[in-house]
Order: C-alpha cells, then structure tokens, then sequence
C-alpha cells in the first residue's frame, strides 16, 4: 500500500532529482544526469520523489493543509503565521509565504527533471507515457499554489541548470492557469483508470479531472467544471464511503471515495495531526462553525423547533460530532470534559485517528501516519453542484448530486423549490459542513468573494468570550505576497498590490 514511500526510503535519491539552484539544491551524491538515467528503476525511483515533494511542510506535510482551517471562519490556532495572517499582521516576511512558495518550486523542479530526462531511459512507450503522465499531474498540482495564493510566479518548464531561472519575472496568472490545465489534459490522456495493489497512491485519470475540476472551479469556469466533474461521476468509478467519520480512520485508507492522497508512512515520512488536534488544540474549531450545523431535519438552529440551547448538540446534522469534540461526548474512550480543548471549547475530530469508544494513548509528534486525502468523490459532487447551479440554475442534476452527500451523512433530502440564489447558498453550506476541517473552505470564502465579510471579525470561544480580532482588507489579502527571500534571490520579481517592493 505504501509503494511509493518505500521505494523512495529505500533508493535515498531525494539529493539528485533537483534540475536548478533557484528550484531545488544540487546534487550530494555521486549520481549525474550523465549517468543517472539509465534503467526504468531510477525513472520509477525520479518519480517517487516528485511525489515525495507532497509532502514538503510547505504542501501537504507537516500539518499544512489542515493549518489553513485557521485562516477561515471554521477553527482557530492562537499563535504563529497562521493567526498572524488571520489577524491581519502579515507581511511579505511572514514565513508561512516562503515556505509555501519554496516547496511548490521544489516539486516543479523534480517534475522537469523526470520530463527532461526520461527519453534518455530505453522504455516501454505505454509505461514512459504513464510516467510523463504522472509527473505531469503533480506539476499541476505544485504550480496550484502559485496561481491560486501569489496570483502569478516564474512559469519553468524546463531542467536547464545555467542560473538563469533565477532571474526569471513572474508570468502572469493566466498563464500558469493555462499550463496547469495544459497539464492536467495531457496526464488524464494517458493516466489509468487505476493500479495494481502494489502502486497505491499515484495518480489516475479521476485524480487529473478531479484537480482540474477543482482549478476549473476556482476560476470561475462553471460550465467546463460542470463538464469536468460530471465525467468523474458518469464513469463510476468513485462511490461515497458508507461512514463520514470511518472515511478518515488510518484502516480505510485508499477507500473508494478517495480519489488522490498524500501518501504517509511511519516511521520514514509522517505528521503530527494527531497530537495537533488532540492535545495542543491548534485547530479548534469556533463557534461560527458548531452553529452553522443544521437540526436533523434540515432546518438552521435559528429556525429549528428540535434545537435545545440547554442541550445544543443533540437533534443535530451527525457529521457536527464526526468532525468536532463537543464537551459531554465520548472521545477516547471518556467523557470530554469542560476544560479538555481551552482554546474555544471544541475539539477537531477529523483527521485523527481516535474512536470515540477506545481508550488510546496520544500519538508523540511526527509520529502520525493517516493520509492527507487532496481530492475525494464528495467534494466532486459538490463542484458539480456549484458549477451546474451556476450554468443552469437548480436542475435535478443539482440535487441528486447534493443528496447523494446529505443521504450519507444522515440527513433529509433538500425540496426541490430552491431558487438558483437559493440553492447557491446551500451548496455553500453544504461544502462547509462536509468538508469542514479538511483545509478548503479558506479558498472556498475567498473565491466566493465573502472574505470581506466572514473575516473581519471578532471571534469568540462557546462562552460568548471575545478571544481574538481577525482582519481582511479586500484591497491587499485577496492575493499573499512574493515571499521578502524571494525577492532578495531574484530582483526581477515583482511584489503584490499592498505589500511594499
């Protein structure tokens, strides 16, 4: 199952598969392009570390892409970049930028090194095109981040090693968008439905329509990501996983509803969400979140008739308590109590791997192990949902796709007597609620073009206790700065509106 960590722990090549100072270091070891490329192994061993650049702290490592719930109205984390950038006292030498940027270039790098290379490897043509085809898709997936974050950064497509990419100007972000698509379109040309037991983990063609169904979306491309997102859902491949909350437990890995993950493995490459969520509580979901939970039957808390202040996490969606630890609940084996998550009174569930009925130990940091799911068939139905309201209005396309998602949770099918307005905002609420603690919706509030609004803000603790100001300024956060070190390492960039030189 963990084909690609092994290989990769096993074969040490991360020094080499670098192609240039300004995207990744130099090679430490005796390997050269002269004589590197020799056999299909070090192609497949080049790959794996292209996929390994996933899990840079940057990405998909670390604790990252849950982190980025701090930056939306869904949880909090009381210190560090993330509430520096929440509160609005970022700047272009705020950390979290650099980081973010130097791991996207990092994996750009080991994909145009495999893409350069690779016709040097006496090989099968469909296994070179499934190899093209992977690396492909994971640039896509790098170049992600500088489009959707910095809105624009050096386009490199190339492995020279002559220093002049870093001198590059940034390309415009409508040019990255397009090779991203560029990318993707290619890679589901000749990417496999799916593998063998022994190749979990890379990427098929669902995973290269569902990322550029995701980009479609971010850009405001409604028909095509309807048209994108539905193909995933004509070829049946992906079904939804019959448990929300067993979707995320470390035994399920690889379920029919995940589509693409971040391949982790202890001891060689791990994480530290366990003891993130658990014990520290540094991302702790708010109040804003824990209310927006319908009662059973659908209905908002402030229109429903089963809503019990006194008891307020009873009658309600069950995906609430699948997602976060609410004070009275069983969690580990014990009764959470009052003074267990302190930063706002809830714990994130999600994306631990605790029963709420076994008493377990806390996992040490770095000691975690359960993948990071990027795409899963959920979130495809709901890009659906979004899209096609957006084309055609509510069709019955629309609510299927949605009902699919609320049949699973436990909850009651939506009317079918929306208006597109309507709808438009329970899709939005939908996606919250489902993917609640997964690290989407602070792009979901951004691309809506509700950050304005959601956060800029007082936020407060299940007390009614203030315990922190957020802050967003449409004129400046709509885009993160080009990192200050970037800048210093290459003049030719040029900085964001609101950010300085």
């Amino acid at each position: 199952m963990r084909s690609l960590t092994i290989l990769l722990s096993t074969i040490g090549l991360l020094g080499f598969i670098g192609c240039s100072t300004f995207l990744d270091v130099e090679p430490t070891d005796r390997y050269t392009d002269d004589n590197y490329w020799e056999t299909e192994e070090r192609v497949v061993a080049s790959l794996n570390g292209v996929y390994a650049a996933l899990l840079h702290n940057g990405l998909y490592g670390g604790t990252t892409p849950l982190y980025y719930e701090n930056l939306s109205p869904n949880t909090y984390r009381y210190q560090g970049d993330y509430n520096l950038i929440a509160q609005g006292l970022h700047d272009a030498n705020t950390g979290l930028f650099y980081t973010v940027w130097q791991g996207a270039y990092q994996g750009i790098g080991r994909a145009n090194n495999l893409l350069a290379n690779i016709d040097k490897v006496p090989l099968d043509e469909t296994a070179q095109k499934r190899y093209v085809a992977q690396a492909k898709f994971l640039r896509a997936v790098f170049y992600f981040p500088l489009w959707n974050l910095y809105g624009g950064a050096p386009l490199i497509l190339d492995a020279t090693d002559d220093g002049a990419q870093a001198n590059l100007p940034r390309n415009s972000a409508a040019e990255i968008y397009n090779q991203i698509i560029k990318d993707l379109d290619e890679a589901a040309t000749d990417l496999p439905v799916s593998y063998g037991a022994n190749e979990k983990g890379r990427a098929t063609k669902g995973a290269a329509l569902a990322f550029k169904a995701r980009v479609l979306l971010y850009g405001g491309k409604w028909a095509e990501a309807a048209e994108t997102a539905k193909a995933i859902i004509d070829a049946k491949t992906y079904q939804l996983f019959p448990d929300y909350r067993g979707l995320f437990y470390l035994e399920n890995e690889g379920n029919e509803e995940v589509i693409f993950d971040a391949q982790f493995k202890y001891p060689e490459f791990t994480h530290g969400f366990d003891i993130n969520l658990d014990q520290y509580n540094n991302i702790a979901p708010l109040p804003d979140l824990v209310n927006d939970y319908y009662d059973i039957e659908g209905n908002p808390i402030t229109a429903s008739t089963l809503y019990d202040p006194a008891k307020p996490y009873e009658n309600r969606d069950p995906r609430l308590q699948k997602t976060a630890i609410v004070k009275g609940s069983l969690f580990k084996g014990a009764t959470v109590t009052e003074s267990q998550y302190p930063r706002t009174g809830y714990g994130q569930k999600k994306y631990t791997v605790f029963k709420d009925d076994i008493p377990a130990a806390t996992i040490p940091d770095g000691q975690s192990e359960l993948n990071y799911i990027l795409l899963r068939y959920a979130d495809v139905l709901l890009m659906y949902a979004e899209a096609q309201n957006e084309v055609n209005g509510p069709d019955g396309s629309v609510y299927e796709a949605i009902n699919q998602i609320r049949d699973r949770a436990g909850m009651p099918a939506l009317k079918p007597d929306f208006s597109k307005e309507e709808l438009r905002q329970e899709i939005r609420h939908e996606r919250r609620i489902e993917l609640a603690g997964e690290g989407l919706y602070y792009f979901d509030v951004r691309r809506w073009g509700i950050a304005q609004q959601v956060l800029n803000n007082d936020i407060y603790n299940d007390k009614g206790e203030r315990i922190d100001t957020r802050r967003f300024n449409e004129q400046r956060d709509g885009l993160w700065p080009i990192p200050a070190i970037a800048i210093q390492e290459n003049n030719a960039l040029k900085q964001n509106p609101g950010y300085g030189n």
